[in-house]
């Protein structure tokens, strides 16, 4: 099957083409790169109005006008790439708006490349349109807006997704779901919006290459190690406001006993090497599962704090602080959690041997590829 992966977050589309190169099938990615962290994709898509002279050139014709010069720029790399994204069995976008266009361009972008192609689905993995209003309906314990909609978070609301409940952006979501075969969940915080909704097709959990991510054996000698990887952008989102109050009272109570390790908005190379020599690795609170960044640390053996609730316990037929910790909204709670670790460190290494196992019976990269091939055969336009 010839297939083309749309759009880049946090290595997933990367992780989801070798395991289907490994099925033998041909993949082409085209993406940014995703920011910062600066995946590898077959066809690159530039950003150029990203910083300097030429953001602030980009911001002033915006107000003015409403003219998107970015967005304007990606849609023509898109038409000159025609030849080398046409003529694919399956396309898969990553999300509603994988480009960070306008909704406008991002509909034409989509449009261009549906009719390139024969058959189109749909990831909701990052915020779409389904995800945020069912967060914003306060149908959870808590969610993604808590931090802003509690008023901790000052930053643009456009940093939390909210820009999908606006008119053009739900057009887009209508267009999009009017025109695809179906759409497929990254974990369960994308999966609990879709249940019900007629073109939901399942859950795959995130591929994981579990050959490229090496297991080590966790060994406990003077220091207990806590990675704490903060990106600068998402500091309230991701919680890290909690965590480094959580680890204000370790480090009052157990300075001798841990070795505290904190990186800020860094490359994802860099970022996946400095946590190495960690045993604890902090990842996100506002979550119910794990994203990639926590899936990736557990299968190198870290005890990761982050998305582990009840209804990933349940989905997973798993036990409560075996897996992974569930990283709650709480500074108290999360210490409390870190101290029975430190007391008790063969826990450490008790959940470090489970968080490698479960990645490898359930985010295998070649096991979840074949998932998707069988998810896309049976549901193309020839079945």
């Amino acid at each position: 099957m010839k297939i083309l992966l749309v759009g880049e977050y946090s290595r997933l589309h990367n992780s989801l083409k070798e395991g289907l190169l490994e099925l033998n099938h041909h993949v082409t990615i085209v993406a940014t790169g995703d920011g910062f962290k600066n995946y590898t994709v077959d066809l690159p898509i530039k950003q150029k109005y990203q910083k300097g002279l030429h953001k602030k050139i980009k911001n002033g014709l915006y107000r003015l006008f409403k003219v998107d010069l970015e967005s304007l720029q990606i849609k023509k790399q898109i038409i000159k790439l025609k030849p080398k994204l046409s003529d694919y069995d399956t396309v898969q976008f990553i999300n509603e708006a994988p480009f960070g266009c306008t909704a406008e361009i991002e509909k034409d972008i989509f449009s261009l490349i549906s009719s390139w192609n024969a058959n189109t689905f749909l990831l909701s993995c990052g915020t779409d349109y389904i995800s945020v209003k069912y967060a914003n309906q306060n149908k959870l314990r808590y969610s993604i807006l808590t931090p802003y909609t509690n008023g901790k978070d000052k930053v643009s609301s456009s940093a939390y997704g909210l820009k999908f409940l606006e008119p053009n952006f739900i057009a887009l979501h209508n267009y999009i779901y009017s025109t695809i075969e179906g759409v497929i969940a990254s974990d369960l915080d994308y999966h609990l919006p879709l249940l019900g909704n007629s073109k939901y097709l399942g859950l795959i959990p995130n591929p994981i290459n579990t050959e490229k991510l090496k297991f080590k054996n966790l060994t406990i000698k003077d220091s207990i190690v806590i990675f704490h990887g903060i990106n600068t952008a998402n500091y309230y989102k991701k919680g890290n406001d909690i965590f480094e109050a959580a680890l204000t009272i370790i480090k009052e109570k157990f300075l001798e006993k841990v070795k505290i390790v904190t990186v800020r908005s860094v490359p994802y190379k860099t970022y996946i090497e400095a946590y190495n020599e960690a045993h604890i690795v902090l990842d996100q609170v506002y979550s119910y599962d794990q994203g990639y960044n926590a899936l990736e640390a557990m299968a190198k053996g870290k005890v990761v704090f982050t998305g582990a609730e009840t209804e990933w316990l349940d989905y997973y037929n798993v036990k409560e602080d075996t897996i992974a910790i569930n990283a709650l909204p709480d500074a108290e709670q999360i210490a409390k959690k870190l101290k029975w670790l430190i007391l008790n460190p063969e826990n450490i290494i008790t959940i470090s041997n489970n968080a490698r196992q479960f990645i490898e019976t359930h985010h295998n990269f070649v096991k979840c590829a074949q998932q998707y091939l069988n998810v896309w055969q049976k549901n193309n336009k020839e079945s």
